[in-house]
């Protein structure tokens, strides 16, 4: 059946605007014969400001680049030792609701960050997962025709300030942490592959197949 199989594609360091028209471009041709598809990469340095994004939480951006993008929400900080992970989902066939998706993002890195000891949680009033006041992850999603793209950004091991030149999500003043800070030895790879295994068993699906690349 094709709603248990699942496309993982596992792209490396990318830029963010030629990734981004990648996924409209999936889910706008996509359709129910189409098998879902979860995208793994890391982001070249970018600021991008959701839907209803607004100015003033844009303090000093420098030479980073902001790009105007069709996800929900604020603006955030995209950069190496990131972790993005894109749910090219459909929705409907899987019977999950919007919020529902935005839980199981959440619970999925709440009980990563369980993996190593690192006791993280959820605001109902804030979407992403938070460790003693500090945002480790963002949440953004579109869902177009009953599918979704965009999904949720883990902070590793990167610089964190460029978070310190905007309202992170809009909200002025959010310090920022990463699990480099949390834990004494990181290995990204492996970090990934569990939050991707906790949002497989999720989510849902039994054949799972794996490419290096989008095409």
């Amino acid at each position: 059946m094709v709603s248990d199989q699942l496309v993982i594609r596992d792209l490396g360091l990318q830029p963010y605007e030629p990734t981004w028209q990648r996924m409209q471009q999936f889910t706008n041709e996509r359709d129910d014969s189409s098998a879902d598809e979860i995208w793994v990469l890391q982001h070249e340095p970018v600021f991008t400001q959701g839907q209803a994004g607004k100015e003033e939480h844009l303090l000093g951006t420098g030479d980073i680049p902001v790009v105007q993008v069709d996800r929900g929400g604020q603006v955030t900080y995209h950069g190496p030792g990131q972790l993005i992970i894109y749910l090219l989902l459909n929705l409907k066939r899987k019977k999950i609701g919007v919020r529902d998706l935005v839980t199981i993002m959440e619970e999925s890195v709440v009980e990563t960050l369980q993996d190593y000891q690192v006791e993280a949680y959820a605001k109902p009033d804030a979407p992403g997962v938070y460790v003693n006041n500090n945002k480790i992850a963002s949440l953004g999603l579109r869902v177009r025709r009953g599918c979704s793209f965009h999904g949720l950004a883990l902070n590793l091991d990167m610089d964190l300030e460029p978070f310190l030149r905007i309202n992170p999500c809009g909200y002025a003043g959010l310090a920022m942490t990463q699990l480099a800070s949390l834990v004494d030895s990181l290995d990204q790879a492996e970090v990934s592959e569990r939050l991707l295994s906790h949002l497989i068993n999720k989510i849902g699906y039994k054949n799972l197949t794996r490419h290096n690349s989008l095409d």
